[in-house]
C-alpha cells in the first residue's frame, strides 16, 4: 500500500513538472513572438489646396524659386497642399476649382488672355481668393478688374534695397498678428501709382523717413486687404529678394495672407477714425488713418483704380539722400 501510494505521488511529481516545464515553453514562445505593428494611420488630407502662378512676360525675379520652394515649406508645415505652375492654361473654370486661393508670386506683364481672365473672374465671384506677392502689382495694366483686385498698381521704386520701418497698423488680421508694431527690415520698396487706402483695408505702411525714394509721403501703405467682387484679396509689396524667403516674420506674414485668402483664417478689421497731421516717425505709434471698406459686389472702375488710367511704370528711382 505505502509502495503504492509512493508511485502515485512520484507520478504526480513528475506530471506537475512536465506542466511547469510546458507553461514556461509557452511563456517564452509567446516574449520571442514580434509584436504585430499597429496598422498605420490613415494619410491626413490637406486642409486645402492653393496655386502657385509665377508667370513673367516683363522684369523676371530671380527669388521665384526660393519663394515657391518657402511657400511650399509653410504648406508642409500648416496642413494645405501647394501647387505651383506658370502654365496660363490653368485658368480655367476647371483648372481653378481646387484652389481655394490663387497667389500671383511675383508675376509680370501681360499674363493671362481674355478667356482666362474670364475664368478668374468667375472664379473670384464664386467665393475664391487672391493673394498677391511684391510684382503682382506689376501685372495687367489693360485689365480693370485686375487693378481693382490688386488694389493699387506699381508705379516704381528706389534702386536697390534698402532697411525701413513698417509701421503695422492692424495686428487684428492673420497676416500682421505675430508682427511688431514697428517692423525693421530690408527689401525693395514699391511706390503706386494710386494710394489704395480708400479701397481697401490698409494693414501697415511705410515709414518715408526711414529709407531714401518714397513718394508717396506720410501715408504709404504697403499691405492690405479686401473683399472684392465676391471674394478675398489681400497683397504685400514685399518680398523682391530670396532672403526675405528666410525671414520667419515674412513667412509669418505671407501664411497670414494664404489663409485669408483661403478663408479659412476671418479677418477682424481695425475701425480707425483720425487722419495724422504729420510724417511719422520710426519711434510714432502708428496713427490712425480713416478707412474705407469697401463693397464686396462693387463694380469696378474703368481703370480698376480711382484716378488716371494705369501706366507702365518707370521702374526705379534714383536713390536722393536727405
Amino acid at each position: 500500500m505505502n509502495k503504492q501510494l509512493l508511485q502515485q505521488a512520484r507520478g504526480w511529481r513528475r506530471s506537475r513538472w512536465l506542466l511547469l516545464a510546458l507553461l514556461a515553453a509557452s511563456a517564452l514562445a509567446a516574449w520571442a513572438r514580434p509584436v504585430p505593428a499597429a496598422p498605420p494611420e490613415p494619410a491626413q488630407l490637406p486642409a486645402f489646396r492653393i496655386l502657385l502662378f509665377s508667370r513673367t512676360e516683363g522684369y523676371r525675379h530671380a527669388a521665384i524659386p526660393a519663394a515657391i520652394a518657402a511657400l511650399k515649406g509653410l504648406g508642409s508645415e500648416a496642413g494645405f497642399a501647394v501647387d505651383s505652375t506658370e502654365d496660363a492654361a490653368m485658368f480655367s473654370d476647371i483648372g481653378l476649382a481646387p484652389y481655394a486661393a490663387v497667389v500671383f508670386l511675383m508675376t509680370t506683364g501681360d499674363v493671362l488672355d481674355a478667356s482666362q481672365q474670364a475664368a478668374f473672374e468667375r472664379y473670384i465671384a464664386a467665393g475664391g481668393g487672391y493673394a498677391g506677392i511684391h510684382s503682382a502689382s506689376d501685372t495687367e495694366y489693360a485689365w480693370p478688374w485686375y487693378g481693382g483686385l490688386v488694389g493699387a498698381y506699381f508705379a516704381n521704386h528706389p534702386r536697390g534695397t534698402q532697411r525701413a520701418t513698417i509701421l503695422v497698423e492692424n495686428r487684428l488680421h492673420p497676416s500682421t498678428a505675430d508682427l511688431p508694431l514697428q517692423w525693421q527690415r530690408t527689401d525693395e520698396w514699391y511706390n503706386f501709382q494710386t494710394n489704395p487706402r480708400a479701397r481697401v483695408q490698409v494693414l501697415a505702411r511705410l515709414d518715408e523717413t526711414t529709407y531714401n525714394g518714397g513718394t508717396m509721403g506720410a501715408d504709404h501703405p504697403i499691405a492690405w486687404y479686401h473683399a472684392y467682387a465676391g471674394g478675398r484679396a489681400w497683397y504685400t509689396a514685399g518680398g523682391h529678394s530670396s532672403a526675405s524667403y528666410s525671414e520667419e516674420l515674412f513667412l509669418a506674414h505671407i501664411l497670414g495672407g494664404i489663409r485669408y485668402a483661403a478663408g479659412v483664417a476671418p479677418a477682424e478689421p481695425s475701425t480707425p477714425t483720425s487722419t495724422p497731421t504729420s510724417t511719422p516717425t520710426a519711434t510714432n505709434t502708428p496713427p490712425t488713418l480713416p478707412v474705407t471698406t469697401p463693397t464686396p459686389s462693387a463694380t469696378p472702375t474703368a481703370t480698376g483704380v480711382a484716378g488716371a488710367p494705369p501706366q507702365r511704370p518707370q521702374l526705379w528711382l534714383p536713390l536722393t539722400r536727405r
